[in-house]
């Protein structure tokens, strides 16, 4: 019988990983699972909306990556180089190794239907590493 098999959180470390990777480049925009409140005129969430196990031992969740901007244009800005950002994923590691990442959900733009901020979204499919299951 194999081992039990544990994945990490995916959406923490996508958005670890994505916020150092703003924080590199200079820009400390927020990387968050729910939206703040207050509501910061720019921010980026990261929701796992789906995905599976691809095999024994790699989880690869879908999630959902939507950056809100004070205009279209910031918020499109923002989904671009997000977007550039966790392509290049593959190789890092944190609690886990990324093998690989899908796009599987182009840039679009939508306003948030509930405030009306202007937001950008794209959706991607991370191969993440799981590990044995510790030893109660």
């Amino acid at each position: 019988m194999p081992a039990p098999i544990e994945f990490v959180d995916a959406v923490d470390v996508v958005r670890r990983y994505l916020r150092d990777s703003l924080a590199a480049r200079g820009d400390d925009v927020k990387v968050v699972t729910r939206v703040p409140s207050p509501r910061p005129p720019r921010f980026i969430r990261i929701e796992r909306v789906g995905g599976s196990r691809l095999d024994l031992i790699t989880d690869r969740p879908r999630l959902d990556i939507h950056c809100w901007g004070p205009d279209e244009t910031a918020a499109t800005d923002l989904a671009k180089v997000a977007r550039a950002l966790v392509l290049a994923i593959p190789g890092w590691r944190y609690v886990a190794a990324a093998y690989d990442v899908a796009e599987v959900g182009g840039p679009n733009t939508a306003p948030d239907p509930v405030s009306g901020q202007e937001r950008a979204s794209f959706a991607v499919e991370v191969s993440l590493r799981g590990k044995a299951l510790a030893a109660p």
